[in-house]
C-alpha cells in the first residue's frame, strides 16, 4: 500500500488555490486582448467612415494632420502634360473649397513667351482666360496657389501642349509695309489657300485709318480679300493692318498662320486720265492739271481696257514677252519680245502697263494707238529722265489712278488688278461675309 512520506499532506490542499490564480491570468490576458481588438476595431470603422465621407481621398491624411496633395486642392484643365490640346478646348483652374489665391498662366509659342490674361471668378473657385480658345503649336505653364479652409496653402505647377496642325495658311499683303502709296491704293490679301470660312477669316483682318474713315471689305472668290474705303484716301492718311490670323481656321484642318501688324501713309493726290480717242493722257495732282502727254494706246486689234486702273508695280527696266498674255504668231513664236522696256508700271495682273517706247516712231504719239493693250510714252532707248515716260515716272507713285476713257474696249474687271473703284459702294460692300 502507497503511503505518502510525511508532511506531504500538508501540501495537497494547496492545490486549489494554485488552479485558480492560473484561470484568473488567463481570463485577465482574454479581457485585454478584447479591449485591444475593440480599439482596432473602433479606429476601423472611424477610418473607414471618413473614407466613405470624403470625395477626394484625402480624409485620412487630415485627420492624421497631413495637408491634401496639390492636385485634390487645385483642379485645372487641360490635364498635366497633355498633348495635342484642340484650339477649343477649355483652359480652366479651379478649387472645391477655400478659394485660389493666385494663377499665372505664360503661353510658349514661336520661342517667345507671352502672359495669358485672365481672372479668378468673385467666390475665389475659378480661374478662366479673358479670351476663349487655345493658340495652336504652343505649350501652357499653370502655376495655381491656394488656400483651403483651415488656412493652408498649396501651390500646383502642370504644362500642356497643343495640336500641331499640318496645313497652314498664309495672305500676301500689299501695299508693302511702311511704305508710302497714292490715294487710290487698294489694300488686297491674296491667301495661299483657298479659304472656306471667309467670315472667320474676315472677322481676323482689322483695317483701320487716322483721321478715321469707313473701310469696307469684298471678297473676289475664296482666295482674295481686298478692302477701301468709298473714294479715294485722303492724303496724309496713315492705314493699320492687322493681321489676326493665327490659328484661324480657314478650311478644314487649315489653320492661319500670321500675327502681323503693317502700316503705310498715303501721299499726295494723284490721277491721270488717258483720253484712248485723243492720244493724250492728263496729270492732275491734287486738282490741279500738272501737264497733258501724248501718248500711245491698244491698237484696233489690240485695245485697251477702260476704267480706273491702279499702278501696282513700278520697274526701271523690264523684260516683255508677248507670249506670256498670249501674244503668238501661228508659228507660236511670241510676236514681241523687248528685253529691256524703260519705266515700267503694272496696271493690271492681265498685262496692261503704262511704260516707257524707244521702239516706235516718235510721230505716233498723240497721233495714232499702236500698242498691244499698254499705254506707251515717247522714251530713249534704257529710259531717259527728260523723256515723258521718265518725267512720269518721277512723279508717281504705287497707288496712283490711271483712267482710260473712250477706248474701244469693255471697262477692266474689279479683280483685274486694284481695279475695285469700278465698282459702286452698294455693291462692293455686298461681297462682304460677315452679315
Amino acid at each position: 500500500m502507497f503511503c505518502p512520506p510525511h508532511g506531504s499532506h500538508s501540501r495537497f490542499p494547496r492545490a486549489a488555490p494554485v488552479v485558480g490564480v492560473f484561470v484568473r491570468h488567463v481570463q485577465g490576458r482574454a479581457r485585454r486582448a478584447g479591449a485591444v481588438l475593440a480599439a482596432v476595431l473602433t479606429w476601423a470603422g472611424l477610418l473607414a467612415g471618413v473614407a466613405g465621407c470624403t470625395s477626394d481621398g484625402g480624409g485620412v491624411d487630415q485627420m492624421l494632420g497631413k495637408p491634401p496633395a496639390p492636385e485634390d486642392v487645385i483642379r485645372v484643365t487641360p490635364d498635366d502634360r497633355s498633348k495635342g490640346v484642340r484650339p477649343d478646348d477649355p483652359l480652366l483652374v479651379r478649387v472645391p473649397g477655400g478659394h485660389l489665391e493666385s494663377v499665372k498662366v505664360v503661353k510658349s509659342q514661336d520661342a517667345q513667351e507671352f502672359p495669358v490674361p485672365g481672372h479668378i471668378s468673385k467666390d475665389g473657385l475659378r480661374w478662366e482666360p479673358e479670351a476663349p480658345g487655345l493658340a495652336l503649336a504652343a505649350e501652357y505653364t499653370i502655376d495655381a496657389v491656394a488656400v483651403d479652409g483651415q488656412g493652408r496653402r498649396s501651390a500646383r505647377h502642370t504644362t500642356f501642349t497643343t495640336y500641331v496642325p499640318d496645313e497652314r495658311f498664309i495672305g500676301y499683303v500689299t501695299p508693302e509695309n511702311r511704305s508710302t502709296v497714292g490715294t487710290g491704293m487698294i489694300v488686297s490679301l491674296e491667301f495661299n489657300r483657298e479659304i472656306e470660312n471667309r467670315a472667320a477669316v474676315e472677322r481676323a483682318v482689322q483695317v483701320t485709318a487716322e483721321p478715321s474713315v469707313e473701310i469696307r471689305p469684298h471678297w473676289f472668290g475664296r482666295s482674295r480679300l481686298d478692302f477701301r474705303p468709298e473714294h479715294y484716301w485722303k492724303p496724309g492718311t496713315q492705314v493699320t493692318v492687322a493681321l489676326r490670323l493665327r490659328d484661324v481656321e480657314g478650311a478644314p484642318g487649315v489653320y492661319g498662320l500670321q500675327h502681323k501688324t503693317f502700316s503705310f501713309t498715303v501721299g499726295r493726290h494723284q490721277v491721270s486720265l488717258v483720253d484712248a480717242a485723243k492720244h493724250t493722257m492728263e496729270v492732275r495732282r491734287d486738282g490741279e492739271l500738272l501737264t497733258t502727254v501724248p501718248i500711245t494706246a491698244g491698237a484696233p486689234k489690240n485695245t485697251t481696257y477702260n476704267g480706273k486702273m491702279v499702278v501696282t508695280e513700278m520697274l526701271e527696266l523690264t523684260r516683255m514677252n508677248g507670249a506670256t498674255v498670249g501674244f503668238k504668231k501661228a508659228n507660236g513664236k511670241s510676236e514681241y519680245d523687248i528685253p529691256d522696256v524703260p519705266h515700267a508700271m503694272r496696271l493690271t495682273d492681265s498685262g496692261t502697263f503704262l511704260h516707257g517706247n524707244y521702239w516706235a516712231d516718235a510721230s505716233l504719239f498723240g497721233r495714232s494707238n499702236v500698242s498691244h493693250g499698254c499705254v506707251g510714252l515717247r522714251d530713249v532707248k534704257g529710259g531717259g529722265s527728260e523723256t515723258p515716260a521718265g518725267w512720269f515716272f518721277d512723279r508717281s507713285l504705287i497707288g496712283d489712278v490711271v483712267e482710260v476713257v473712250r477706248s474701244n474696249d469693255k471697262k477692266v474687271a474689279p479683280d483685274n488688278g486694284l481695279g475695285g473703284w469700278n465698282m459702286g459702294w452698294k455693291e462692293w460692300k455686298a461681297r462682304s461675309a460677315v452679315k
